[in-house]
């Protein structure tokens, strides 16, 4: 048996997953701290008996221990089922607690589905949103933000870092022209939490959501910052748990597994990056130089580490990911929480790019387990893919723009 075929059997039985901007594995020690407070840690934070306040004990120093990563008061953090519930908290909770006070939210048009969604639910109740345009890298327009900044002006909520092209917004800037005009300012930290900085103070920021599944940590646990003298209606009533801003009993376990991954997540952050980050140019590079018509999407340096985002010409996102899916590799066609519908992606189509770069595009996120022969199987069968699905393909668009 040849070395090649030897390579090429041994890449094939590895499952390759390359989709931890939709989720991660949960790391070894986060579900042994999770199965701890499962089993041993129990009680209810709200009992007052032994278990009861080992659990309500436990969960004061995890907040503690958050604080510290995001400089900030314990009493400012409140635990929440996931990104999209400290999302919609944020947003929506702001602007019940405005009381018609203020009625524009600012956006951008690229932002996670949890902010748009919430915004047009929000401009059926009468309020005034403005989603502001981003160039071919998906920057947000600043003048654009400054120009529609008012006396109305409720919030301005802006990604961090994108779920789908990896693109990183200078929010410590945004957060400046915020203050400046006294509106609150909340950022979408779920895909930058691991890779960024979480230093709420010289971000500038009144909100920030971060979810733990996009961290080795559990499903189903989030976690939104709320800068003190920051006015939010609750979305969920009941016990008042959570310093009376999200009731339901606390997700011990959950908790405790969620700050265990942050925590590692920060002592390993300079070295995962670097690691990560010559493993994703070398995937991009690849790509590029052996791929026709292919082209990055988002921008080329302030970006994930983690994140390749590329479109090919004449070929479905969806083929794609089948015949990559079949060789064991995991990618996919943007956001998670949209891959059922096969419209093309509105992050990519907000950059200005055409509709037939849209439908082919695939995101590649790579994460703690990728190692680099997992790049050299992946730059290995995906030019034949690509040439393939090309000959079956009743389109031949031409190649425009940067490669």
């Amino acid at each position: 048996m040849t070395k090649n075929v030897e390579y090429v059997l041994k890449m094939t039985e590895r499952k390759i997953y390359l989709d931890n901007s939709a989720t991660t594995r949960m790391g070894p020690e986060v579900k042994k701290e999770f199965d701890k407070y499962c089993l041993e840690v129990y009680g209810n934070p709200g009992s007052f008996h032994m278990e009861g306040l080992k659990a309500k004990q436990a969960v004061a120093d995890a907040r503690e221990r958050i604080a510290k990563i995001l400089n900030c008061k314990s009493s400012e953090l409140v635990f929440t089922s996931g990104g999209t519930e400290s999302i919609n908290l944020a947003i929506k909770g702001l602007a019940y607690a405005s009381n018609g006070k203020r009625k524009q939210i600012i956006t951008a048009k690229t932002e996670h589905h949890a902010v748009m969604h919430t915004c047009e639910f929000l401009e059926k109740k009468g309020f005034d949103i403005v989603y502001l345009d981003v160039d071919e890298n998906g920057i947000v327009d600043i003048e654009q933000l400054k120009n529609n900044i008012s006396d109305d002006t409720l919030l301005v909520s802006i990604m961090y870092a994108n779920n789908e092209i990896g693109t990183i917004q200078n929010i410590s800037e945004i957060g400046k022209i915020c203050k400046e005009h006294k509106v609150k300012f909340h950022t979408d930290a779920c895909q930058a939490a691991g890779y960024l900085s979480l230093d709420v103070k010289d971000l500038n920021v009144d909100l920030m959501s971060i979810n733990g599944s996009k961290i080795y940590g559990p499903k189903g646990l989030g976690l939104l910052y709320i800068k003190t003298g920051t006015v939010i209606e609750p979305l969920i009533h009941g016990g008042g748990q959570e310093g009376n801003k999200r009731s339901g009993t606390e997700n011990v376990p959950g908790i405790m597994a969620f700050v265990k991954s942050l925590e590692i997540c920060e002592e390993t952050k300079e070295k995962e990056v670097s690691r990560l980050t010559q493993l994703r140019d070398k995937l991009t590079n690849g790509i590029l130089e052996s791929i026709p018509k292919s082209r990055l999407n988002g921008h080329p340096s302030m970006r994930l580490p983690n994140n390749v985002n590329i479109s090919f010409l004449d070929v479905e996102g969806e083929a794609i990911l089948l015949y990559l899916d079949s060789n064991g590799v995991y990618a996919s066609s943007g956001s998670a929480c949209t891959s059922k519908t096969l419209d093309p992606s509105h992050v990519v189509v907000a950059m200005g790019v055409p509709y037939e770069y849209a439908h082919g595009s695939i995101r590649f996120t790579l994460g703690k387990e990728t190692i680099p022969e997992d790049i050299d199987f992946v730059l290995k069968i995906l030019p034949e893919i690509i040439s393939n699905l090309r000959k079956i393909s009743p389109f031949n668009v031409k190649m425009e723009g940067k490669k």
